[in-house]
């Protein structure tokens, strides 16, 4: 009877804790918000200054402290390759869309479906709600305007136009292999410059002549696809191949650049949010992403992007040129998410120097 009243006693201290215990966890084994803090860790491939504004209003919307590192696009993914086996990342905040259906392939992310994710249209998000996009940037040439004149040489209009003898070492542009900017620059040109890409290897693809041509003129392959421009506005070159709010915003800081969107179409890029399998915050995750998508972030890409992806927000720069009356080049994401890897390793075996 003693060692009845013994068992009884030591459950009844046991019993409270196994069930608060229990009540840490909600269904399917996820972490509790109780047990998260309000931390979470994001990687982003968006520029540090646009994104210091989004994270600032994202932790007075949401309460949450946030911890970011920005890296170019290829070097987060090198990034997220090193950490598979222990994801320090809770998310992915706008990488581009092209790597991310790849490393969606690989396993890296898990489905979401975030507030007010049903007002995104179907075509800027993943029919399996692994990610959804935000915005869109273009490729586009900042000229510097004063170093122009010093030469003497034409305002360029189109890409065939960097071609011209005229230029030789004067011409900077981001290498796809580690920038996204530059990816989108050689895959638009690879889609828009041989109408049968589909059909055939990557390594012939009649682009490449284009980009031989184009290598004769070029002074420098550089990492960044942010960084030709601002070294165009600095005037150590006359052009840099870069996107078009990084130029607006230099010429807009009063920097002797012009914005040229090229004459055979503007290629362009979604740049999209992710869940990291294994985040270790994964409810905080979840707060961020619904708030990512949420009109007050819409507004707030508005003010740095040509075009954001959800219906209804209107554009806040008029130094950008609207959306509607850029020409597009119909950039094919699936395909060059599959031929990534081909596409990056042809172009280093012509050009990397």
């Amino acid at each position: 009877m003693k060692r009845l009243v013994v068992l009884l006693a030591v459950l009844a201290l046991l019993v409270p804790g196994l069930l608060f215990a229990g009540g840490t966890k909600e269904k399917g084994g996820k972490k509790a918000a109780v047990e998260e803090g309000n931390e979470i860790t994001l990687y982003t491939s968006l520029e540090t200054d646009e994104t210091q504004e989004y994270i600032k209003a994202a932790e007075a919307a949401t309460g949450l402290k946030i911890n970011w590192t920005r890296f170019s696009t290829g070097i987060l993914g090198a990034k997220l390759i090193a950490e598979k086996a222990n994801p320090q990342a809770d998310v992915v905040y706008g990488w581009a869309v092209t790597y991310l259906m790849d490393y969606v392939q690989r396993g890296f992310f898990e489905p979401y479906k975030p507030k007010d994710g049903d007002k995104i249209p179907a075509k800027f998000k993943d029919p399996n709600d692994y990610w959804y996009a935000i915005d869109l940037y273009l490729a586009a040439f900042a000229v510097n305007t004063e170093k122009l004149k010093e030469y003497g040489l034409p305002m360029p209009k189109s890409w065939h136009d960097l071609t011209n003898p005229v230029y030789k070492g004067h011409v900077i542009m981001p290498n796809p292999a580690s920038s996204g900017t530059g990816f989108l620059q050689v895959a638009g040109i690879l889609e828009s410059m041989d109408p049968d890409y589909k059909n055939k290897p990557v390594k012939e693809n009649k682009g490449w002549e284009f980009l031989e041509q184009l290598d004769k003129n070029m002074g420098q392959y550089i990492k960044s696809g942010s960084k030709p421009a601002k070294y165009a506005a600095a005037g150590e070159y006359v052009i840099g191949c870069s996107f078009a709010f990084v130029i607006a915003n230099l010429k807009r800081e009063g920097k002797p650049v012009e914005l040229v969107l090229p004459e055979e179409g503007s290629a362009f890029e979604l740049e999209a949010n992710a869940l990291m399998k294994g985040a270790k915050h994964p409810n905080n995750a979840k707060k961020f992403l619904d708030w990512a998508i949420s009109d007050e972030a819409m507004k707030l890409y508005a003010k740095w992007k040509v075009g954001v992806t959800k219906p209804g927000i209107p554009p806040a720069r008029p130094d950008l040129p609207k959306l509607e009356d850029i020409k597009l080049i119909p950039m094919d994401f699936e395909w060059q998410s599959i031929n990534r890897a081909d596409i990056i390793i042809t172009w280093q075996d012509k050009f990397l120097r």
